[in-house]
């Protein structure tokens, strides 16, 4: 069953009701402003000219309206002259240092941002619109950047100028600055009242248009289904729908902010006609002097000013702190967790079989590398006919009988014992039957207890080095497995699954049954409920999820190629593969002569997702750069799905050859491609109701006999 969820949108589209919409609750704005601001503070030096400069030209435009007044001597008009010419030179370096520091800070910002999706689980971009995401990269990073380069700067600089003429007038004169507190107070109110609103229209106004972008890019990805379907005029319902609501949003997020400036405007107009009635009262009655009555004027006229600006950039600065909350509320994401401890490496064996690390060099054989000091034990081990493992041991006699010793304690009696699942000693007598023991990993299982998995492959056990090697055989195997990608829903049910090394294990069953999942958690892209997955006899949970995934190939249904060439979508199976290698996979795979009919043969270029090949050529281009993999595992999810028969004849040789040695999942709806595997799994409801050979099955004459025989679809 495939996880990803491929329904249409329904009302309301993406992000409505029931909807998968990527809005996340908005953080704290304190918090988010520091935050945001830390991007610029990373480089100090160049942020303390910033501020200097900044001052600098703040205090030039205050002093040069002080020098309003007495202008007309030349020594005061050089005077202002040399403030407001300090004061450009002020402005224009911090202008293109902000420029810097603001493109520096976004494109680490985007970096983080990439880096950090790397590392989030499949589920969370299962449960997010791909276009969702797209668009913190682009708008809402966009809308970050144009507000440190401009918006910060200029709002920093009004509120210092503000702050300033503020203090000139208190100075100039205490009484009539009474008359501008009330009008002050006034406009600041307008500014928290229709600020908030905006602020919160801007934040859905980002959320929307996140949903537009993503109902954009599904509907120009799945344009072939609509047409096909005829669903021009619901898809044109949808997205007028989506871009109505983002209409709606940005009308209101801008009416609210646009709207403040003409509000502040009239209030500052009433204060300063008020303050020229009061302070000509003042005048007459107490004897202002009417140098610093006019001062004062042209200062209660100039405080609007820095209030206007700060107004005009509230528009970008409100959405560039709602594009950063919905960008930190990704990063804030929970990322993967990887508690494995063991890791891949590659290795060799010299004449007598005994394994060690490779140096250098490609390799053909992998080992596991476990630490000692992990919860996992190597003890020596014999496999019973009926599958029991028993531990073996030496042993000392105890006036209870026997004791086990602890590892590489020798006994002065030569006692050696095997253990029993249930923790009974039983001496060995037949030392001969020692002859060939083998290795097993010892640790707790899912209930607690202590568990023994044997070891199919060469080990290398050598006092003094601390870590063990054992070698990448490819044993999988699922016990008692139940799995839900949503809680209550559970989609695979105790579910036993045995691949031992170099078999074919194929799984059939109708569509949804669970076959896709399966394979999905042998790479860990999802955690399962209950039981355990061996991979070698290691509990897959104790493995690097890394090492894990690159231990294993796979040949998904719907192939991804990147935009290059040819030869670097085959590459992309393993990077430092040759282009003689990636020549070889593609004869593995039947590539080769499609391939080297193409206009510029191997550097033929692919672009749009390999919008110029059939897609029976990029099914082939997938199963190549499996090959240039070459890894010891292999899982195909109806790889050969999109390819007629004629061409899966072709390549059915070249996947032989590919599977040869590998142990092999495969996931496929033509049951003649399975007729050859070792076991089928016959899926149905998340269980496994049938399991056997191609000709067990058919004996059985159940479900896989009625789908072989065309007595039942697997749709």
């Amino acid at each position: 069953m495939s996880q990803q969820n491929n329904k249409m949108p329904g009302p309301g589209g993406p992000g409505g009701p029931g909807g998968r919409g990527g809005f996340q609750k908005p953080k704290n704005l304190g918090k988010t402003i520091a935050r945001l601001m830390g991007y610029l503070a990373r480089r100090k030096w160049p942020l303390l000219i910033v501020l200097v400069c900044l001052l600098g030209s703040v205090l030039t435009n205050i002093a040069g309206g002080a020098y309003a007044s007495p202008a007309g001597l030349a020594a005061d008009v050089a005077k202002l002259l040399g403030i407001y010419a300090l004061g450009w030179v002020c402005t224009y370096a911090q202008s293109g240092i902000m420029v810097q520091l603001a493109q520096r800070g976004t494109n680490r910002l985007r970096k983080e941002l990439f880096d950090h999706l790397q590392t989030l689980p499949l589920s969370y971009f299962d449960k997010h619109p791909h276009g969702d995401l797209m668009s913190r990269f682009t708008n809402d990073a966009d809308n970050v950047q144009l507000a440190l380069e401009q918006s910060v700067v200029s709002l920093f600089s009004s509120a210092l100028m503000f702050a300033g003429i503020v203090v000139v007038m208190l100075v100039v004169s205490p009484l009539l600055f009474l008359v501008s507190v009330f009008t002050l107070g006034s406009t600041f109110l307008v500014f928290k009242v229709f600020g908030g609103r905006s602020r919160r229209y801007y934040r859905q106004q980002q959320a929307d248009l996140g949903d537009m972008n993503g109902n954009i890019q599904e509907t120009i990805e799945g344009l072939k289904v609509v047409k096909a379907f005829t669903h021009e005029e619901a898809a044109k319902d949808l997205f007028g729908r989506l871009n109505r609501r983002y209409r709606d949003s940005a009308t209101a997020a801008n009416f609210y902010s646009t709207a403040i400036m003409p509000i502040a405007m009239n209030i500052m107009n009433i204060g300063y006609a008020l303050t020229a009635a009061f302070g000509g009262v003042l005048s007459i009655v107490m004897g202002l002097p009417l140098g610093s009555f006019t001062l004062y004027l042209n200062y209660c006229r100039q405080v609007g000013q820095p209030l206007n600006q700060i107004s005009q950039q509230l528009t970008t600065i409100l959405s560039a702190l709602a594009g950063a909350e919905r960008i930190f509320a990704c990063m804030d994401e929970t990322p993967e967790v990887d508690e494995g401890f063991v890791t891949l490496v590659p290795a060799e064996k010299d004449a007598n079989g005994t394994l060690s690390q490779l140096s250098g060099g490609h390799p053909h054989t992998w080992a596991w590398k476990v630490p000692r000091s992990g919860a996992m034990a190597l003890v020596p081990a014999l496999l019973q006919d009926d599958g029991t493992i028993l531990e073996l041991g030496q042993a000392e006699r105890t006036a209870e009988g026997l004791k086990l010793l602890p590892p590489n304690v020798d006994s002065e009696e030569g006692i050696w014992a095997a253990v029993s699942p249930d923790g009974a000693l039983t001496e060995i007598t037949d030392l001969a039957a020692l002859a060939g023991h083998g290795w097993a990993w010892k640790y707790p299982g899912p209930d607690g207890r202590a568990s023994l998995h044997m070891i199919r492959g060469t080990v290398r056990n050598v006092p003094g080095e601390d870590y063990c090697l054992t070698e990448l055989k490819g044993a999988v195997r699922f016990t008692h497995v139940n799995f839900s990608y949503v809680p209550g829903k559970r989609i695979l049910k105790d579910v036993s699954v045995y691949a031992n090394p170099g078999q074919k294990i194929a799984f059939v069953g109708s569509t949804g049954a669970g076959k896709t999942t399966i394979t999905n958690l042998i790479n860990r892209f999802y955690e399962i409920e209950d039981g355990v997955i061996t991979y070698d006899g290691i509990d897959v949970k104790a493995i690097k999820k890394d090492d894990l995934r690159r231990s294993l190939g796979a040949v998904l249904q719907d192939t991804h190629l990147f935009t290059g060439t040819v030869m670097d979508n085959i590459r992309y199976g393993r990077l430092e593969a040759s282009d003689e290698e990636c020549v070889e996979a593609a004869r593995i795979a039947g590539a080769d002569s499609f391939i080297r009919r193409l206009p510029e043969g191997y550097q033929t270029m692919v672009t749009g997702d390999g919008a110029n090949l059939s897609q029976g050529q990029r099914q082939l281009l997938g199963i190549a750069r499996a090959a240039a993999a070459d890894p010891p595992v292999m899982i195909l999810d109806e790889a050969t799905s999109s390819i007629d028969t004629r061409t899966e004849r072709i390549i059915q040789q070249g996947m032989d050859a590919l599977m040869e040695g590998r142990t092999v999942f495969v996931i496929a709806h033509r049951l003649s491609t399975v007729r050859n595997s070792n076991a089928i799994m016959v899926l149905e409801g998340g269980q496994i109701i049938e399991r056997g050979d191609h000709d067990d099955l058919l004996a059985q004459k159940g479900r896989y006999y009625q789908l072989y025989t065309g007595g039942a679809e697997l749709e």
